[in-house]
């Protein structure tokens, strides 16, 4: 596998079952600022999810329904910490499917393109693949199939990268979906983060796949079902929509570990004001 050192291009070719999209996100916006789980608050992680080496949103994570938001993946990565965000998260899902780094160079743009912190996740199954990534600059990796596949990855790399290790917990239905959510496990999600829960993970990235990409609403239920049988920190994600669900999930994280949430669609397609969901996470319920 060949990690970029924080440079290069990652813009190519759409590949064919894609369409263009996207609402136009301004360089700068409100002054809201995160301040994070320490202080007040919840953290927004907005997605940028590469195929392609465009930045793309998928539908129930099928590959064939991609649409695509923008070519150039750094250019809207400064535009989100333009407008306030302060961190991204990044998902190379070629390289999720494929089990190695595909997009390599369009993340190493996007790690030149922004000073804050960026997770990744999407392809990274070995402690060789970690450490290069969190060489080149991300400040923190996410483990999904190898969580469930390869456990004792997780625990090493835990213990080598302290506060910078996560897992992605990807459910359909309730239970572990791997290898780019190609195959669903017999294992229940709340399970397979209980295994983590003495081995120093950051956080849990919790998506409900029937959701993702559809702007039906967050599954908060479920989220703060997980929050509430764990003590590593959650971050929601999936089926985001309006600020509603920013709001009801801001509510209902109160006496939660939940630490934040992963908004994609809605922000690309104009459903959300960057800095109206910004105040509505760090408004008291």
């Amino acid at each position: 596998m060949t990690v970029p050192q924080r440079a290069g291009d990652g813009r190519h070719k759409a590949g064919r079952n894609v369409r263009s999209a996207g609402h136009d996100v301004p360089e700068t916006g409100g002054d809201v600022r995160e301040v994070g789980r320490d202080g007040v608050g919840l953290t927004l992680y907005p997605a940028i999810d590469l195929k392609a080496g465009q930045c793309v949103r998928l539908r129930r994570g099928e590959m064939g329904e991609a649409t695509v938001y923008d070519a150039d993946p750094a250019a809207r990565a400064r535009r989100w910490q333009a407008v306030g965000f302060r961190w991204l998260h990044v998902v190379d899902l070629d390289g999720a499917f494929a089990g190695r780094s595909v997009n390599g160079a369009a993340v190493a743009a996007i790690l030149a393109a922004v000073s804050i912190p960026v997770q990744l996740g999407g392809g990274i199954r070995d402690m060789a693949g970690i450490d290069a990534w969190l060489g080149a600059g991300v400040q923190r990796v996410v483990l999904g199939s190898a969580a469930l596949k390869t456990p004792a990855l997780v625990r090493d790399a835990c213990r080598s990268f302290p506060g910078r290790v996560a897992v992605g917990i990807d459910a359909r239905n309730g239970k572990v979906a791997i290898e780019g959510w190609a195959e669903t496990s017999g294992i229940a999600a709340v399970d397979l983060a209980r295994r983590f829960e003495d081995a120093g993970v950051a956080a849990i990235i919790y998506t409900d796949i029937g959701r993702d990409g559809t702007m039906t609403g967050l599954n908060v239920e479920q989220t703060v079902a997980l929050a509430n049988r764990i003590t590593t920190p959650v971050i929601a994600s999936g089926g985001v929509a309006g600020l509603s669900d920013l709001t009801t999930l801001r509510r209902e994280a109160e006496g939660t570990d939940i630490e934040g949430v992963v908004v994609g669609r809605a922000l690309y397609d104009g459903s959300i004001d960057p800095a109206a969901a910004l105040k509505v996470l760090l408004t008291a319920p």
